[in-house]
C-alpha cells in the first residue's frame, strides 16, 4: 500500500479509525472524514499520518468535497472505504419518512455518490472500493429492519458494482462486521449505558465464539480487501462476526 491514496469515511473512531491507522502503517496516504470536528481533530492529533476532513456522506456537496480533497492533496485515489454508517433501533410502529431517510442517506445514498465521484480516479489507478456492512445485512433482527435493509442494499451494491466495474479493473468488496466494541450502541443506536450492557451480554451469549469483536479485527479485513495482493478477489462480502451470521 506504499504511497497509495485511501479515503475512509467515518474514520474518526472505531472500525474506521482502526482501518485508517492500518492503511497508514502500510505506507498509504489516508484521508479520514467525520461529521464532527472534535473527534476528527483528536484522531488526527494522535495519528500524524492521517489527514482529516469534516464531511457528511449524506450531503452531496460534502461527497464531492471529500474526493476533491484527496485528489487535490495527493493527485490520485486508489481506495475508497465506505465505512460511515447510520442506524437506529426502530420499531415499525415508530418508522417515519425522516428516520428511514436518515439511515438510507448515509448507508446507501452516500456510498453510491462517493463511488460515483471517485470513479474516474479509481479507473485511472485500477483501484478498489470496500463497503463496510453488518451481520444484519444478511441476518434478520427484530427492531433493526431499516438498518438491516440498508446494509442488505449495500451488500447488493457491492456485488453489482463488482460486475459493472470489473472491465475497468476496479475491484469492489465488502466486510460485514458483527458486534464490535466501538461505542455504536450508546452512540448511533442511542441506548443508555445500562441498555447497551444488556445488549452486549445477549450478543456474547449468541455469538459462537462467545465474545464481541475489536475494531482491529474488522479493520484487518478491510485493509486485506483493498490490498493489491487481493487482485483476484471482487464481489465478495466477508463476514467478520465470530460466527454470528451462522446462528
Amino acid at each position: 500500500m506504499k504511497d497509495k491514496v485511501v479515503v475512509v469515511t467515518g474514520g474518526s473512531s472505531g472500525i474506521g479509525l482502526a482501518a485508517a491507522r492500518s492503511f497508514a502503517a502500510s505506507g498509504a496516504k489516508v484521508l479520514i472524514t467525520a461529521r464532527r470536528a472534535a473527534p476528527l481533530d483528536t484522531a488526527v492529533a494522535e495519528n500524524a499520518d492521517l489527514t482529516g476532513l469534516v464531511a457528511d456522506v449524506s450531503k452531496p456537496a460534502d461527497v464531492e468535497r471529500t474526493i476533491d480533497a484527496a485528489v487535490d492533496r495527493w493527485g490520485r485515489l486508489d481506495v475508497l472505504v465506505n465505512n460511515a454508517g447510520a442506524g437506529a433501533i426502530l420499531p415499525l410502529a415508530d418508522a417515519t419518512v425522516g428516520r428511514i431517510t436518515d439511515i438510507f442517506s448515509v448507508n446507501v445514498v452516500g456510498p453510491s455518490l462517493l463511488a460515483t465521484a471517485a470513479l474516474p480516479y479509481l479507473t485511472a489507478s485500477k483501484g478498489a472500493i470496500v463497503n463496510v456492512s453488518s451481520t444484519y445485512g444478511h441476518r434478520p433482527a427484530a427492531l433493526l429492519s431499516h438498518y438491516a435493509a440498508s446494509k442488505a442494499a449495500l451488500e447488493q451494491l457491492t456485488r453489482c458494482w463488482a460486475l459493472e466495474l470489473a472491465p475497468a479493473g476496479i475491484r469492489v468488496n465488502g466486510v460485514a462486521a458483527g458486534p464490535t466494541e466501538t461505542g455504536a450502541l450508546t452512540g448511533m443506536m442511542g441506548l443508555s449505558a445500562d441498555q447497551a450492557e444488556a445488549v452486549k451480554a445477549q450478543e456474547r451469549a449468541r455469538i459462537p465464539l462467545k465474545r464481541r469483536g475489536t475494531p482491529d479485527e474488522v479493520a484487518r479485513w478491510i485493509v486485506a480487501m483493498a490490498d493489491p495482493s487481493a487482485s483476484w478477489v471482487t464481489g465478495q462480502v466477508v463476514a467478520v462476526d465470530g460466527g454470528l451470521g451462522l446462528t
